[in-house]
């Protein structure tokens, strides 16, 4: 239950951060958000704050902000139809699409001509006057309702298009953006709580079933030189251990003022497909806010460059897909971190928090990459591209990237579970 609770409060940690970043810009820019949503499939919970509906949905496979304009609208008034119009001020606030006998105080008007875009006007023939084209103005935050439920109109100024390329452009680069972000505070935290790795030659926490430990080094020791070769930093001590598995070591070391000679020999163990030699012991730390805050921008960039290397391979066939984790492999390697202690699973989630904001800014249709690149064409050609030819190009990307999805997922299932 407790690797249950990890990857959904981090899945959706990162997912939250991600839209967040798509939403504050979006809304910065004017544009109406229709819904923010965690997850995708049915509504699990669901309540409407302002002009925004904020749902949590039933699967932990993403996130979205529906933002108005990026999808036709689906508010549409043909010359003919029966609407009841709530009035308020001279202005209607409520367009009643059906059950019109729930509202008695609505005009019944048989529609001539709508435009919800531009000039908020609705023109018909209402029923206690048929005889006279009556035109009705429409208030910019008008709702329509159908069975009940209510969608805010979106007049053109409130619509994603009417925007400026560069607004365009940063409310949907902040998703991604966001992601970088958190991944660093995480770190930030993680340095201000533990510490930071110093590269002190000085030994910090031991431990118990550590050849270190068993030498009868002890944590403060300083050591100033292993098999009388001089150690100035960490790294030296960290080269020299890893090169020596089974091998005698003699470290001179300073305690409390007094030099000693200890023997210690390095355990050999297997990693990166190489031996190597471990004495089990960790780094000194120290705790500065100032070196926290370098230390979060270093582990991000440290592992932003990590992954695009990774991603390079797989383009150039280094990485085979078969080798890529979906929701199941991030699963399994969460409940294989959180044993390890929660500092442990808290880079774990910054270090994917990373991947997926790497992962949106990929040039591929459907992803926020994919946006960026229509948006680089538009600067380029001055004029924006059919708004149809790229939402079918998006529409293709989505379905191939579902289909990648579950060859990732089967994969997941044959390594882990047949």
């Amino acid at each position: 239950m407790s690797t249950v609770i990890a990857f959904i409060v981090i899945f959706g940690a990162l997912v939250f951060f991600h839209e967040l970043g798509h939403f504050v810009f979006a809304k910065r820019a004017g544009i109406l958000c229709r819904e923010f949503a965690i997850g995708m499939g049915p509504k699990v919970i669901s309540f409407k704050k302002g002009e925004t509906v904020y749902t949590i949905r039933l699967l932990p496979i993403g996130g979205f902000v529906r933002m108005a304009g990026e999808d036709p609208e689906t508010i549409e008034l043909k010359p003919g139809y029966r609407v009841g119009l709530v009035i308020n001020n001279g202005l209607v606030d409520k367009i009643i699409l059906n059950n019109k006998e729930k509202y008695p105080s609505a005009r019944i008007v048989e529609v001539e001509k709508a435009d919800l875009d531009h000039a908020l006007m609705i023109s018909g023939y209402a029923e206690d006057d048929n005889e006279v084209l009556t035109h009705f103005q429409v208030s910019p935050k008008a709702v329509a309702v159908e069975d009940g439920a209510e969608t805010q109109i979106a007049p053109y100024n409130r619509q994603f298009a009417s925007k400026t390329l560069g607004q365009r452009t940063m409310a949907i680069f902040a998703g991604p953006l966001m992601n970088f972000v958190l991944a660093f505070f995480i770190f930030l935290i993680i340095a201000l709580f533990q510490g930071v790795p110093a590269n002190d030659p000085t030994l910090g926490n031991l431990t118990d079933d550590g050849a270190a430990k068993q030498a009868g080094l002890m944590e403060g020791d300083k050591v100033e030189a292993i098999d009388s070769a001089e150690i100035s930093t960490w790294t030296d001590v960290v080269e020299i251990i890893r090169q020596s598995p089974n091998k005698e070591l003699m470290f001179s070391v300073v305690r409390d003022g007094q030099a000693l000679e200890i023997p210690v020999t390095p355990k050999e163990v297997e990693a990166e497909n190489q031996s190597i030699g471990i004495i089990g012991v960790y780094s000194p730390v120290e705790k500065s806010p100032v070196r926290s805050l370098t230390y979060g921008f270093e582990q991000t960039y440290f592992w932003t460059k990590e992954i695009f290397i990774q991603v390079g391979k797989l383009i150039t066939g280094q990485f085979s897909i078969d080798m890529l984790s979906g929701p199941v492999g991030i699963y399994v390697s969460t409940d294989t971190v959180a044993k390890s202690g929660i500092f442990n699973l808290m880079k774990w989630g910054a270090i994917l928090s990373i991947n997926l904001g790497i992962m949106n800014l990929l040039p591929l249709p459907a992803l926020d990459g994919g946006r960026l690149i229509f948006f680089g064409v538009e600067a380029l050609r001055g004029k924006p591209i059919d708004r149809h030819k790229e939402g079918m190009v998006h529409f293709i990307g989505f379905a191939l990237l579902m289909l990648l999805m579950l060859v990732v997922t089967w994969n997941d299932i044959q390594k882990f579970f047949l």
